[in-house]
Formats: C-alpha cells, structure tokens, sequence
C-alpha cells in the first residue's frame, strides 16, 4: 500500500491516517466537513488535497448510518482499487450495499476494536489501535487483493487481525459494547439528580461502571439505530435480571424466614453468575484471564509520583502487571493499586517500605 483515502476523520479515521502516514503511505483525507480534514492535516495525518486518481485503498470512517452511502459513492467514482469500512456495525451496511446493487469484490467491511470518550481528529493518536482486536468480515466474494490491502491496514495500525462473520460480528459488540454502554448510562442517570452528599461519597467502583457514559450521545445514536435488534435482545434479559433481583430484595424485607432465604438465594444466584461470566473476560495481551494481587500505595498529587512508583518496582524486578488510581474525593493524594504476580507482593512491598512509600492494607 502506497496510498490511502480516509473518508471521515473523526477519531478513527484520523487515528488510522496517522498509523497509516507514520509509515510511509501517502494519505489523502477527506471529510464531509471540510475544515475537519484540514484539522487531521495539520495534525500530520495526511493532506486535504484530493488524490489525482485511485488509491491503493479507500477507507471510510463515516458513522454507520452514512456508511453504505459514502461507500456507494466512492466506488461508483472508482476513487480506489480496494475499499473498506470501519464502522461498528457490519451487516447492515453490505447489505444496503448489496441492494444498490454494487459490485462487493472490491470491498471488505472492518471493524477496529478501539476507542475513546472523546470524537474529533483531536482526540486522535497513531497508536490508538496498538495490540487491539480489528474485525474483518471477508465473504467468498472477496477479492484477495482488498484482503491483503485491509490486513497490510491492520499490521501498519499494529492491531490484530480476527476473521468474523458480519451479523456475527454485530451480535458479539452488541454483548462486549453497545449493551454495556446502555448499562453504564443508565447506572450515570441515576447520579444526575442525587443529593450532592451522595454522589461525593462516589469511589473507584462507580467510576468504573459508569466511565463509559461519558461518551457523544449523538454518536451512539448512531450506532445503536444500525444495531438495534441484537442489543434489544441483550437488554431484554438484563431486564428480566433486574426484574428478578428486585424481587429477591424485596423479599429480604419480609418478616417471614422462608422468604429471606429465597431472596438471599435469588441474589447470591446473580452474584455467582456475574463471577463466572467476568472470569471470561480476557486478561492481559488477551490472554487467559490471571489472578494478580494488588499492592496499594498512598500518593501525593504531586509530578512524578507515578513515574518514582514505576521506577522503584522495576529496580526491584517487579513487572506490574497493571494499575488503577483512586482519588481521594477533596485531598490532593490517591490510591495507587498496583496489580502484580502473587509471588512478587513481598518483595514489592519491601522495596517500596525502603523507598519510604506508604502502603495500605
């Protein structure tokens, strides 16, 4: 690949096209709103120059809605030998494709697993797909010279090629993200209007669950109106969970013995399962998920805190395996939870005691 078209440089477009200019190919950038493009250009993404004739590949980054169309219009200009997609939704799209009646040997819908809460070319960054799944979703159609374009688009982005169906592709985001995302939101709204005093009590937990929410609305209209039935279909048992909890708490309330101990049983039944389906979440690399223990450190606000933390575990041999910060709510220090191996916790905690960080329990 030698040249590029990016249509759309929002976040993912603009991420590809930096991936994609940082290595060499001539990227040609384009936006339904011009001066969007121009931001991406100026960002070292590529040129808002139109390309004096077809390029090697064509990739549209428009939301899922416009994608069919974008790329309908593409390929009937031949803008491009080979044309992919990246939109989050794959089988909808190819098949509006299909009724237009277009020739789809030269197309390959894609899907990068990656993101952010923010949109915009600013919030773009070459390594945005670094060690990230990316979908593709070839058919017996296909041609071999659009596969290889989209897997040389995937090894210059360092993401990692999987070979999925197209609905099954849109079933699977609809349980990993676009369900969760609903979720998250709904757990957010809850906050909107709570006392103050409740939500300064909010800790680690709830920004976990509830980090997500904070995402464009008008971009997950998007992506929910292309995918609506599989996350309706995912939100129906949430709803018969929830359903079903409200009663076992309700009973919990009872007077009478029996009652207490199904609604017990009818909470401790969730719990378990929600234990077994987050051990299925892949762990680091996308590997297996590990048990690690976590090592907690009191820091300071401060420049540098995290870089010393770092610096001292690595001195003494210890790979921290990953790490979450929680603030404290009006003080100016955090808790550090450093997630390392079992056998690496004595000799982590001694290195920092000596190094005089403050650890808790």
């Amino acid at each position: 690949m030698r040249t590029a078209l990016v249509i759309g440089t929002g976040l993912i477009g603009t991420s590809a096209a930096l991936a994609l200019a940082q290595r060499g190919v001539t990227v040609h950038l384009a936006d339904h709103h011009p001066e969007q493009a121009r931001t991406a250009a100026a960002l070292g993404a590529g040129t808002d120059e139109p390309p004096q004739g077809p390029v090697d590949l064509a990739i549209v980054a428009a939301p899922p809605a416009h994608v069919a169309g974008v790329l309908a219009d593409a390929m009937r200009q031949g803008l491009a030998r080979g044309y992919v997609d990246v939109a989050s939704v794959k089988g909808g799209p190819r098949r509006e494709l299909e009724a237009l009646g277009l020739d789809l040997s030269r197309y390959l819908g894609t899907h990068p697993m990656s993101g952010r809460e923010k949109s915009g070319p600013l919030a773009a960054t070459g390594d945005l797909f670094e060690g990230r799944p990316w979908v593709l979703t070839p058919t017996r159609d296909t041609d071999t010279e659009v596969l290889n374009l989209a897997l040389e688009l995937v090894s210059h982005c360092r993401a990692v090629p999987v070979v999925m169906d197209a609905d099954a592709h849109d079933r699977a985001v609809a349980l990993v993200s676009h369900m969760p995302h609903l979720v998250s939101s709904m757990v957010a709204a809850r906050l909107e209007h709570a006392e103050e005093a409740a939500v300064r009590l909010c800790g680690q937990g709830i920004r976990d669950v509830t980090r997500i929410a904070a995402s464009d609305p008008r971009m997950w209209i998007d992506i929910l109106s292309a995918n609506p039935g599989p996350v309706a279909d995912l939100l129906s048992g949430v709803a018969a969970d929830l359903d079903e909890t409200v009663q076992a708490l309700r009973a919990l309330q009872s007077s009478d013995e029996a009652k207490r101990r199904e609604g017990s049983a009818g909470i401790e039944d969730v719990l378990r399962r929600g234990n077994a389906g987050q051990v299925r979440v892949p762990g680091k690399h996308g590997s297996a998920p590990r048990v690690y223990e976590t090592v907690v450190v009191l820091i300071d606000d401060q420049p540098g805190q995290l870089a010393r933390i770092f610096a001292d575990a690595g001195r003494a041999g210890v790979n921290v395996e990953d790490v979450r910060i929680e603030h404290a709510t009006g003080q100016q220090a955090g808790l550090v939870q450093l997630m390392v191996e079992p056998k690496a916790v004595p000799v982590l905690t001694d290195a920092l005691r000596e190094r005089g960080w403050k650890l808790r329990q």
